[in-house]
C-alpha cells in the first residue's frame, strides 16, 4: 500500500492507483474531460491537473500514479486559472453551434465550461473547416467539434476491439476518422457515440429528435442477445427514440448494434395493432371468445404449443400454465430444443449447474480462457467484450477453437481451426495432453485410451504442435474459463461435444473459483428463463421434433405459437410450413406481421419489450427487471394479459394478472427464483464418455448468426437493415477460385431438404470446403437447408 495526502486528508491505496482514483476514494472530485474509467488514461485534456508538493509543474491526476508520502492539492487559485485557460483554448477552435448540436444538454464540454465558469472565448484561430462525414451508416461525424480526447478510439480498440477508428493526420489537421477513411471494421455499436464528450459523433437515427430533457427515460434490460445488458429507453409521444446505457451498469455502458439501435423494430410499420380471425380484423372480445370456443373443440392430446425466449419469465410461466394445467396438454417446446436445452441437461448431469457456473464478469479475471465453437461477436457481443478485457487488460491466455477465423482470433494466443465435425476429437485431444501433464483423472484417461493424440489431431484437422501449444497455455491455470456456443451445442454430435467440453472443464478445475467458470452461450435473451418457467415438454409430452411429426400425421390438430416464427429460423422450415397448413387451428401471438401470422387462423397482437414489464434470466442466472417505457401500440396487449385473458375465457373467470403476482407464483414453484442466491455447482462433477464423431461431408454449410442481427426480430429494424440488408453465402477464396465464383455473383446451394440462391461473399475467414450463411434473412432462408438440430449440413454449391 502507498500512503499520501490529498487536500489535507490522509489515505492509503494500492500501488499503481492514480491520483484521480485515490481522490475519488476520499470523495474529492477532480474535473475531467478525456478520462474514462473503463479504458486506459490518455491525459490529453489536462483539466484534471493537480499540484504535487515539490514538483514545479502541474500533474495530470488521471494518469499519474501515487507515490509514497506525496502531498496533493486539487483546488487552488492557480489550478482554477490553469483549468480555465485550458477550457478557453479548447473553445478557441470549437464551433459554438450548440443550438443545432445534438449533444446540447448532455455535452461534457458544456458542463465543464459551466463548472469552471468559462463564459467567453478568450482566444481565436483561423480554422479550415473539416468535412462532415455523412457516409457512415447510423453515425455522423463532425470533426470540427472534436477536442481530441480519444475516448472513442480507446473504446473502439480496448473494449469493442474492432479497430474501426483512429487518430489521423498531425498538428492542426489532426482528426479522429475511420481507418483508411472507410468504416470497414465498424460494428455500429455506437459505443463511440456514448463516450463522445461533444457532438462530434452522433446517432443518425436520433438526430434532431429532441433535446435530452424532453424524453422520458426508463431503465430496462436489453431484449436481444443473452448478455443481458442494462439499458435506458428514451421515449416521447409513445415511441422509443433512443437507447443508452450508463457506465455504472453491469455492462459498463457498452452495447452492441442491436442493443443500441435495434429499438427501431419496436416502431416498425410491420407491427400488429389489432386481433384478426380468419384474416379479418376483430375486437379483443371476439378474438378471445373465438380462441376459447375453438380450443374447446380440440382434445388436450391434440394440442401443442411453441414458446419463445423473447417472452418474459412471467409470460412463459403463464403460457406453460395455460398449456399444461388449463388445456391439459404436455406438448410444449421451443427453439431451445435445437441445442441449448439438451446441452443444459448434460451440464446438469455432469457438472450440477443450471446454466453458467458463474456470472460473466468472472471472465474478466480469468487467467486462461478457452473459447470453443462460439462466434461471440455474433452470438453474444457483450460476453466477447469480457473476453477482450481479460485478454488485453488482465493478460489472460486465450485459446480460440473454431472452424472459422472469427474476430477473437486477433486477441488469441493460439487458434485451433478445426474442420467441421472435429469438435469432439479436438477436445478429447486437449484432455489427453492435459492428462499427460499430470492432471489426475483415471476414469477419463481410460475413456480416452482408445485413440492416440495423433489420431485425434488428424480427426480434428489440427496439428499436434498446435494442440500442445494450446495445452501449454491452459495447463496450470488457477482460474480458467471455458466458453462454448452454437458450434458445440448444435454440432452433429452435440451430446458428445458438450460432454467432452464438460470433461475438459472438470479437468481444468473451472468450477467453484472466484474467477473464470463454465459458460454455455445462447444467442437469445431469455432462453434459460423460458426453460426454467416450465416451457418445455411435460410428462410424456412431445418435443419440437415430435410436435412437427404429429402435425404431419394429424395427431396434433391445434397449435399455439408465441413470439416466434418457425417459418424463418427453424431447420427444414419448408417442411414445417407444409405441416402447419394441415392444422385446424393455428393461433399466433406476435408483435409483427410475418409469413406465419399471414397463414394463422387467429392472430393476437403482442407488444415489444419496451411496452411491457417483467423479468429476463441470462444464461449466467441473473434475473433482471424490465420496466414498461411506452404504452402498447394501437390495440396490442402485453403477452401476459393475452395469456391471462385466454385462461379466463377457458375457465370462465375474471382474474387480473400482473407481472408481480405471477413472479410470486414463480418463486413458489422454483426455488432458484425464491431469493437472489448464487447458483452453485455440484460438489462432485462427473466425467462422461464422449466419442469422436465421423468426419463431416467434404462440402459443408454452416448456418448461424451474424453481428448485425439478432434472430429475425431485427429484420424489422430499419437501423439494422441499413447496415445489413440481405443474406449472403460466405465462401473461401480457394473455393471461389476453383468454382469460378466472384464476389457478389449468384450461387445456388442445395441440401437434401431443398435449395436456396444467394450472393457470394468471398472471405478469408473460411477454410476450403466450409461455407457460411446467416439464418436471419427470410428471403434467403438458409435454415431451410438444415435437418434436425444440427447447424451444419452437407451441400453442393454451384455458380448460378
Amino acid at each position: 500500500m502507498v500512503s499520501l495526502t490529498i487536500d489535507g486528508k490522509n489515505i492509503s491505496v494500492a500501488k499503481g492507483t492514480t491520483i484521480l482514483a485515490a481522490a475519488a476514494e476520499l470523495g474529492i472530485k477532480i474535473p475531467t474531460l478525456c478520462w474514462l474509467q473503463k479504458v486506459s488514461p490518455t491525459g490529453a485534456c489536462r483539466i484534471c491537473a493537480v499540484e504535487v508538493e515539490g514538483v514545479d509543474r502541474n500533474m495530470t491526476a488521471c494518469n499519474t500514479p501515487v507515490k509514497e508520502g506525496i502531498v496533493v492539492t486539487t483546488q487552488s487559485e492557480k489550478l482554477t486559472i490553469a483549468r480555465k485557460k485550458i477550457m478557453e483554448l479548447m473553445l478557441g477552435n470549437h464551433p459554438l453551434d450548440c443550438p443545432v448540436c445534438d449533444a446540447g444538454g448532455e455535452c461534457d464540454l458544456q458542463d465543464n465550461c459551466y463548472g469552471l465558469e468559462v463564459a467567453k472565448q478568450s482566444y481565436s484561430a483561423v480554422l479550415e473547416r473539416q468535412p462532415i462525414r455523412y457516409d457512415w451508416k447510423l453515425l455522423e461525424s463532425d470533426p470540427n467539434r472534436c477536442i481530441l480526447c480519444e475516448k472513442c478510439v480507446k473504446v473502439d480498440h480496448e473494449i469493442v476491439g474492432c479497430d474501426a477508428i483512429e487518430v489521423v493526420n498531425r498538428g492542426d489537421n489532426t482528426i479522429i476518422d475511420t481507418v483508411d477513411g472507410k468504416p470497414l471494421n465498424c460494428e455500429f455499436c455506437g459505443n463511440c457515440i456514448a463516450v463522445c464528450p461533444t457532438g462530434t459523433l452522433i446517432s443518425k437515427p436520433f438526430k434532431f429528435k429532441g433535446r435530452p430533457w424532453t424524453f422520458d427515460v426508463t431503465k430496462s434490460v436489453c431484449s436481444f442477445c443473452s448478455t443481458g445488458c442494462q439499458i435506458e429507453y428514451h421515449s416521447k409521444d409513445g415511441r422509443v427514440e433512443r437507447v443508452t446505457s450508463d457506465d455504472s451498469t453491469f455492462n459498463e455502458g457498452n452495447l452492441c448494434i442491436s442493443g443500441r439501435f435495434g429499438y427501431a423494430a419496436f416502431n416498425s410499420p410491420d407491427r400488429l395493432t389489432a386481433p384478426q380471425v380468419d384474416g379479418k380484423q376483430v375486437t379483443w372480445d371476439e378474438a378471445l371468445a373465438t380462441v376459447a370456443d375453438r380450443l374447446k373443440l380440440v382434445a388436450a392430446q391434440s394440442f401443442a404449443a411453441i414458446a419463445s425466449p423473447r417472452l418474459t419469465n412471467e409470460e412463459n410461466f403463464l403460457f406453460a400454465k395455460l398449456v399444461k394445467e388449463v388445456i391439459g396438454s404436455p406438448n410444449m417446446d421451443s427453439e431451445a430444443r435445437f441445442g441449448f436445452a439438451p446441452a443444459l441437461d448434460i451440464l446438469k448431469k455432469q457438472l450440477g449447474i443450471d446454466g453458467a457456473s458463474a456470472t460473466i464478469d468472472r471472465i474478466d479475471t480469468a487467467d486462461a480462457i478457452l473459447v470453443i465453437g462460439a462466434d461471440l461477436n455474433a452470438e453474444s457481443s457483450g460476453i466477447e467484450y469480457h473476453v477482450i478485457k481479460a485478454a488485453t487488460r488482465n493478460d489472460a491466455k486465450l485459446v480460440l477453437a473454431n472452424m472459422r477465423s472469427v474476430k477473437l482470433k486477433k486477441f488469441a494466443n493460439t487458434h485451433l481451426q478445426y474442420k467441421p465435425g472435429g469438435e469432439v476429437a479436438l477436445v478429447n485431444a486437449l484432455a489427453k495432453l492435459l492428462l499427460a501433464k499430470g492432471y489426475d483423472a483415471p476414469e477419463l484417461a481410460a475413456a480416452l485410451s482408445a485413440s492416440s493424440v495423433a489420431e485425434l489431431a488428424t480427426a480434428a484437422g489440427v496439428s499436434e504442435a498446435a494442440l500442445n501449444e494450446a495445452v501449454a497455455l491452459l495447463a496450470g491455470s488457477k482460474a480458467p474459463a471455458v466458453i462454448f456456443g452454437a458450434d458445440i451445442i448444435k454440432a452433429a454430435a452435440s451430446a458428445d461435444a458438450v460432454a467432452a467440453v464438460a470433461n475438459l472443464a472438470i479437468l481444468l478445475g473451472a468450477l467453484g473459483k472466484d474467477a473464470g467458470g463454465v459458460f454455455p452461450i445462447d444467442e437469445k435473451n431469455n432462453t434459460l428463463g423460458m426453460l426454467e418457467m416450465g416451457a418445455l415438454p411435460g410428462d410424456n409430452g412431445k418435443d419440437i421434433f415430435a410436435i412437427i411429426s404429429a402435425i404431419e400425421t394429424g395427431e396434433i390438430k391445434a397449435l399455439d405459437v408465441a413470439a416466434s416464427n418457425q417459418l424463418a429460423s427453424f431447420p427444414d422450415n419448408r417442411r414445417i410450413k407444409k405441416a402447419f397448413e394441415k392444422l385446424s387451428l393455428l393461433n399466433v401471438q406476435d408483435m409483427a406481421a410475418t409469413e406465419l401470422t399471414r397463414m394463422a387462423h387467429i392472430v393476437l397482437p403482442g407488444v415489444s419489450p419496451a411496452e411491457k414489464s417483467g423479468t429476463f434470466t441470462t444464461p449466467d442466472g441473473r434475473v433482471q427487471t424490465l420496466q414498461q417505457a411506452v404504452p402498447p401500440l394501437g390495440d396490442a396487449k402485453e403477452d401476459l394479459q393475452i395469456f391471462g385473458s385466454i385462461i379466463n375465457s377457458l375457465k370462465g373467470e375474471t382474474k387480473a394478472y400482473s407481472a408481480e403476482a405471477v413472479m410470486a407464483d414463480i418463486a413458489a414453484a422454483n426455488a432458484l427464483y425464491a431469493s437472489a442466491g448464487t447458483r452453485s455447482a455440484a460438489t462432485t462433477p462427473r466425467f462422461a464418455k464422449a466419442a469422436a464423431a465421423p468426419a463431416a461431408a467434404k462440402t459443408t454449410l454452416l448456418v448461424g448468426p451474424i453481428l448485425f442481427h439478432n434472430g429475425t426480430t431485427t429484420l424489422s429494424s430499419e437501423n439494422n437493415t441499413t447496415v445489413s440488408p440481405e443474406g449472403f453465402l460466405e465462401i473461401s477464396a480457394e473455393d471461389a477460385s476453383a468454382m469460378g465464383i466472384s464476389d457478389g455473383s449468384s450461387v445456388t446451394v442445395k441440401s437434401e431438404t431443398g435449395s436456396i440462391s444467394a450472393k457470394a461473399k468471398i472471405s478469408t475467414k473460411l477454410q476450403p470446403g466450409l461455407f457460411f450463411a446467416p439464418y436471419h434473412f427470410t428471403a434467403l432462408n438458409a435454415a431451410s437447408l438444415l435437418n434436425g438440430a444440427d447447424n451444419t449440413v452437407a451441400v453442393t454449391v454451384a455458380k448460378a
